[in-house]
């Protein structure tokens, strides 16, 4: 927990850098320069609970665990030292000479779901502004782009949760789908907890019996990449028992017809040969969640993380709609989002084909707002470009250059020996991050830059509440913000004005591009972000007392419960739906959807399925956990964890080393055996390079909609490792 930078004498309350709990935290100076991460209670989603990543943040501020001076590539291709203007001189100048030789789509940038609200606006602004690319995408693509998909297709509007975290423990069922809170967000599970001993009913679908399916009333095991069945047969049971809220789907909804004779083909035995889950299993499923008058559905990356993850989520919104249970209280469809902006990340503009406040970069009216907020034509902003792993893919092809902030491809990516191959092909490669990470250590120019503790700036959890993280510490000398170094760029390429290192200036420009967008910043400010703890978007401005002003959007779609009338601030919109949809007519669209094969299935080279996560003591790609101690003593290194049976098969121990090998290439790492997974499936956690690295495996096959790789399953083998042994006579 150490930092030597300056810092103000007082205690700042902040926010965790880690995942979309964004939990709240103290920051305390204490003797020697060092800041103390605290509980703070009065946050009301964590209420003082710190996981261990959180409590340990601090440690990755000192000067030992992170970067403190810019790096250039040098003639003998070490990374050296160099100064600020040395290190920008040089991207400039390479970013420059490949737009006049290749065109401007042959620059990429690749963003990041932890950059906060302020960042992420001004990298989507640069890059179309100043480079005039469209080749901007980020990692939050791989977070829950295909939950994003399905809710804003039944919907007409994607918010994780649309409703505050307090009501999980109040409603009478969640069915819980694919996601591990226990480890992923521990300080979230007093929610589930809390939900049971209120008597409501916890059922937990994932191939393994994690620590949370252990809290479960009923644990559903499907095999891996069959969840779209396993909700299609839940709604074939839902119908054919009478359960159906036939009052409620005629008044709110529309495609009842097609989306009912789509699961009709899915009948329960059929669903059993599919997903392994038995018809009792599914009928006390269905009986579960449709017995309290109020329900919800949360999804997180299992269903999600598939090349059919958004007909997948898709399957379990028809549910919820069949069952009355969305756009009423304490009811409804939710996802779980895992990055700590992974929410605000994709609302205002580092996403291929988003403009701020979540507008669509095709919408001729929303590219003549955010033009007018920017001062430039409409006509000059670029169409939408690759999707994140397209754009990994066409790096050294159809793109030359590229600018990575705050992400770690090379660990986090679909089949990534590939992806690091492609990183190594490019012409130059400049990299803005904290650590020197796997995809830094490639890089030809590496830009230290300022952490969650010693800047401002806002994130959106994934209750959509816009939170502000405060300053605490001011950072080394050597570091600068992510925004300096947009500005600092920007001027070395022609464009003096427009992108302002101060964060609160950067937000104001936001709300203005935001207003009137489906999601609506413009009536929030850092002074009310500050006093209210965090305001739920949309949150439109009101009109000004001569009748002009921001449209107020949550009225206007009908998916608030405030309207912000005179010169009232808007209440902010905790509660989405509750009226009406955001769609043209005010209802729900059921979507027709049948389950469909994996893009790859077992077969007799690649018998076993492959599915992959997180766990406790680690996050994403590592870049930081893993430069912490007490981290790294909790969960030293990657695993492959398999059932008993496979492990008899095998002929493997506890801790031997295995081999698991797909198509894309080869991951090795000690065996974990443990009944708490099914015989057909292996996991392995995607924290760590090197030859354990997991994501080495993984298939990159996309979904046509949400073009999410299929992290979650993929066909592998896996094989004994006979350790090499020393020769008796060498030291």
């Amino acid at each position: 927990m150490q930092s030597t930078g300056t810092h103000d004498p007082a205690t700042t309350p902040t926010h965790c850098p880690y995942c979309a709990l964004q939990c709240g935290m103290n920051l305390t100076p204490v003797e020697g320069g060092t800041v103390e991460v605290s509980e703070r209670a009065d946050f009301p989603v964590n209420r003082g609970a710190l996981c261990g990543k959180g409590r340990t943040a601090a440690a990755v501020l000192a000067p030992g665990a992170r970067l403190t001076s810019p790096l250039v590539r040098s003639g003998d291709g070490a990374l050296v030292p160099a100064g600020w203007d040395e290190a920008l001189d040089r991207i400039a100048g390479n970013l420059e000479r490949t737009r006049a030789r290749y065109g401007a789509d042959a620059l990429g940038m690749f963003g990041g779901g932890g950059l906060t609200n302020e960042k992420a606006y001004a990298l989507g602004k640069f890059a179309r502004v100043v480079l005039g690319t469209s080749q901007i995408d980020y990692n939050g693509r791989f977070c829950m782009s295909s939950a994003a998909a399905a809710g804003t297709r039944a919907f007409g509007l994607d918010r994780g949760l649309p409703f505050p975290l307090e009501d999980v423990p109040r409603t009478g069922c969640v069915i819980l789908v694919g996601s591990n809170p226990a480890e992923t967000m521990p300080p979230s599970l007093r929610y589930f907890t809390e939900l049971r001993e209120n008597g409501g009913t916890l059922i937990v679908v994932d191939p393994r019996r994690t620590k949370t399916a252990e809290q479960a009333d009923l644990h559903l095991a499907p095999r891996p990449g069959t969840d779209l069945a396993l909700a299609l047969g839940m709604l074939h049971l839902v119908v054919a028992e009478g359960r159906v809220d036939e009052a409620y789907v005629e008044e709110r909804t529309s495609g009842w017809e097609e989306a009912r004779a789509a699961a009709m083909a899915h009948w329960p035995e059929h669903v059993e040969r599919i997903t392994g889950v038995s018809v009792p299993e599914l009928r006390e499923a269905v009986r579960l969640f449709c017995a309290p008058e109020a329900a919800m559905v949360l999804t997180a990356r299992g269903p999600e993380q598939q090349a059919k993850g958004t007909d997948t989520v898709g399957a379990w919104i028809n549910l919820c709609l069949a069952t009355g249970r969305a756009g009423r209280p304490l009811s409804g469809y939710g996802c779980l989002t895992g990055q700590g902006n992974g929410q605000g990340g994709r609302e205002h503009g580092q996403k291929a084909d988003q403009l701020p406040g979540y507008r669509k970069l095709t919408d001729p009216a929303a590219r003549r707002h955010v033009a007018g907020v920017w001062g430039v034509d409409p006509d000059s902003l670029p169409g939408p470009g690759r999707s994140a792993y397209e754009l990994l893919d066409a790096l050294g092809t159809d793109v030359r250059s590229l600018l990575v902030m705050g992400s770690n491809p090379v660990v986090s990516a679909p089949r990534a020996a590939h992806v690091e191959e492609r990183l190594r092909s490019l012409d130059f490669l400049a990299v803005c991050d904290v650590v020197l990470s796997e995809t830094a250590q490639l890089a030809d120019v590496v830009l230290p830059v300022t952490q969650w503790a010693e800047e401002t700036g806002t994130t959106t959890s994934l209750e959509g509440r816009v939170l502000l993280r405060r300053r605490a510490l001011t950072p080394p000398d050597g570091v600068r913000g992510d925004l300096e170094v947009l500005h600092g760029l920007a001027g070395r390429l022609g464009v003096e004005k427009g992108f302002p290192t101060d964060p609160e200036e950067v937000f104001e420009e936001l709300r203005r591009a935001s207003a009137g967008g489906p999601a609506d910043y413009s009536g929030i400010d850092y002074r009310r972000l500050a006093q209210e703890n965090g305001v739920f978007w949309p949150c439109p401005a009101p009109p000004a007392p001569d009748g002009t002003g921001a449209t107020d959007s949550a009225t206007d779609s009908g998916v608030g419960t405030g309207t912000g009338t005179g010169t009232a601030p808007h209440p902010g919109t905790p509660r989405l739906f509750l009226d009406r949809f955001a769609t043209d007519d005010g209802r729900a669209r059921f979507v027709p959807v049948a389950h469909r094969p994996s893009a790859e299935e077992p077969d007799d080279e690649y018998p076993v399925l492959l599915t992959t996560g997180r766990v406790v003591s680690q996050y994403q790609s590592g870049a930081q956990t893993r430069r912490v101690a007490e981290l790294n003593a909790a969960a030293p290194g990657p695993f492959v964890e398999l059932h008993p049976r496979l492990a008899a098969r095998l002929g493997a121990a506890e801790g031997d080393p295995l081999a698991v090998v797909s198509r894309r290439g080869r991951a090795v790492a000690p065996a974990r055996i443990t009944t708490g997974i099914r015989p057909d499936t292996v996991f392995m956690p995607f924290h760590w390079p090197g030859e354990g690295r997991a994501n080495t495996l993984t298939n990159p096959a996309l979904d046509p909609t949400s073009r999410m790789p299929e992290f979650k399953v993929c066909a592998v083998r896996v094989e004994t490792v006979t350790p090499q042994r020393r020769h008796p006579l060498l030291p």
